[in-house]
C-alpha cells in the first residue's frame, strides 16, 4: 500500500474540531449539544455586507487579483489608519483567511528546520502551519497565574539560536484571550530588532479590546518597518467566518514581493467574499459598540458563573472572545469525550476545547479547557449549570 508522507503523518489533530464525530453522535440519539468549544459568533453579519453579495449583477464570476482587488486594499488601508497604523494598499495581500496569510507569511521567512518561538497556550493551528512548512515551532510557557502575560523577555532570548527567524504573538489571543500591552510589544520590538528576527502578529481580534483598555498593534510601533508582519481577518471582525477572507501586512517589500508569489500560485481570493468585505468595511462603528458591549456582558457572566463551581479557576481575558479554565479533572480530553458519550443533563450537554492541544511542550494544559463565549447569555449560564453537575458525577 503506498504511504502518506511523514509531514502527513506529523499534522496535529485540531482540538476544537478533533471531537467533532462524538458530538454528532450525541445529536443522532437526541441530545443538545451547546457548543464552547469553537469561536464561531452568533452575532449576525453586517447587513451591508449580505446585502452587496445579494444585490450584485456579475454576470460572471471572475478571477480577482492575486493580492485582492484595488479597491479593497485601498478602503482596507483606510480602515488601518483609523486606528493609527499608516500602511498603503500596495503593502496589503488579501489572503483566503487568516490562515493562508499565516501560511504565506512562515513561506516566505522560514525554510525547513527554522525555528519560530511563540508564547504558549496559542492558537493550535500554528503547530499545523509550522509543520506544513517544515518548521519548528518552540515554545515559552506563558502562566495562567499571571493571565498569560507576556513571559519575562529573558525566557525568549535563552531559546534564539541560528536557526530562529521569527516570534509569533495572537494579539489579543487565542485561546487565552489576554491583550498585550505597549509595553509587552516594545520589549519584543527591542527583541527582534536586537537579534534581526521577524515578529508576526496575529491581529484578527483587534476590535475585541475590553475594560477600556485599547489595543496595540505591532505596526504602530517605530523602527520595525522590516521586521514586522501582520497577520488579519474579516472571520470574526464581522461575524463573517465563512467568507474567508484575510490578509497579510508588512511595510517589508522583500517579504512582500515574497508572499506575492505564494499568492499567485493560488490564484487569488473568491471574488464573492472580496465583494462582501469590501462592502462590510462601511459598518458603522455602532455594530462595534453593540458587538462589545454584548461581549463583555456574556464574559462577565461566565467567569462569575464558573467561579461558583468547587476546583474551578478562569484566567480572566481582557479582549478576542476567549477563556482558559481550570477543571479538577486531570485529563480533560477524557472528560470532553465522556461528556459527549456518557453524560447529559436533561437531554443536554456541553462540548468544550481541551487545551493540551493549545500547548508545544509535552505534559502542560491536561487540567485545562479553552471556552469560546459566543452564545447568548441564556445558553452560557445553562452550560455552566451542566458543567457543574457534570463534574459532580464526574468526580463522584
Amino acid at each position: 500500500m503506498p504511504k502518506i508522507s511523514k509531514k502527513g503523518q506529523n499534522m496535529p489533530e485540531s482540538p476544537i474540531r478533533k471531537l467533532v464525530p462524538f458530538a454528532e453522535t450525541a445529536k443522532s440519539k437526541g441530545i443538545e449539544v451547546i457548543h464552547l468549544n469553537i469561536g464561531q459568533p452568533d452575532i449576525k453579519t453586517p447587513k451591508v455586507a449580505m446585502d452587496a453579495v445579494r444585490n450584485n449583477k456579475l454576470e460572471i464570476l471572475e478571477y480577482s487579483r492575486s493580492e485582492g482587488s484595488q479597491e479593497y486594499r485601498t478602503k482596507l488601508a483606510n480602515y488601518y489608519g483609523k486606528y493609527d497604523i499608516e500602511v498603503t494598499a500596495d503593502q496589503i495581500i488579501v489572503t483566503t483567511g487568516g490562515s493562508e496569510a499565516l501560511m504565506f507569511a512562515i513561506g516566505s521567512i522560514a525554510d525547513t528546520s527554522d525555528e519560530i518561538i511563540i508564547p504558549e497556550p496559542f492558537y493550535a493551528n500554528y503547530n499545523g502551519f509550522a509543520n506544513a512548512s517544515g518548521v519548528e515551532v518552540v515554545p515559552v510557557v506563558s502562566n495562567f497565574e499571571d493571565n498569560f502575560a507576556l513571559p519575562p523577555i529573558e525566557e525568549f532570548e535563552k531559546l534564539i539560536t541560528p536557526k530562529t527567524k521569527a516570534i509569533l504573538i495572537c494579539n489579543p489571543g487565542n485561546p487565552t484571550g489576554y491583550l498585550y500591552t505597549r509595553e509587552e510589544i516594545k520589549k519584543l520590538a527591542a527583541l527582534v530588532k536586537k537579534y534581526d528576527l521577524f515578529l508576526i502578529s496575529d491581529e484578527v481580534y483587534r476590535e475585541f479590546a475590553y475594560d477600556n483598555v485599547e489595543h496595540y498593534s505591532i505596526l504602530q510601533e517605530e523602527g520595525i518597518q522590516e521586521n514586522a508582519i501582520v497577520v488579519d481577518s474579516v472571520s470574526k471582525r464581522y461575524s463573517m467566518c465563512g467568507a474567508r477572507i484575510g490578509c497579510l501586512v508588512t511595510r517589508n517589500p522583500e517579504v512582500h514581493s515574497t508572499a506575492l508569489k505564494f499568492a499567485q500560485a493560488r490564484l487569488s481570493p473568491p471574488t464573492l467574499a472580496l465583494i462582501a468585505s469590501e462592502a462590510a468595511l462601511d459598518t458603522p462603528q455602532s455594530y462595534f459598540d453593540q458587538v462589545i458591549t454584548e461581549y463583555v456582558e456574556r464574559r462577565n457572566l461566565l467567569i462569575s458563573a464558573l467561579k461558583t463551581i468547587d476546583g474551578v479557576k478562569v484566567a480572566t481575558p481582557q479582549g478576542a472572545f476567549y477563556c482558559i479554565v481550570q477543571l479538577p479533572v486531570s485529563n480533560t480530553e477524557d472528560f470532553a469525550r465522556w461528556l459527549l458519550e456518557d453524560f447529559q443533563m436533561d437531554g443536554q450537554t456541553v462540548m468544550v476545547a481541551p487545551a493540551a492541544g493549545f500547548y508545544a511542550s509535552e505534559g502542560i494544559g491536561y487540567d485545562q479547557v479553552r471556552l469560546a463565549y459566543v452564545l447568548d447569555k441564556k445558553d452560557l449560564l445553562r452550560a455552566v449549570e451542566i458543567l457543574k453537575e457534570a463534574l459532580r458525577q464526574y468526580n463522584a
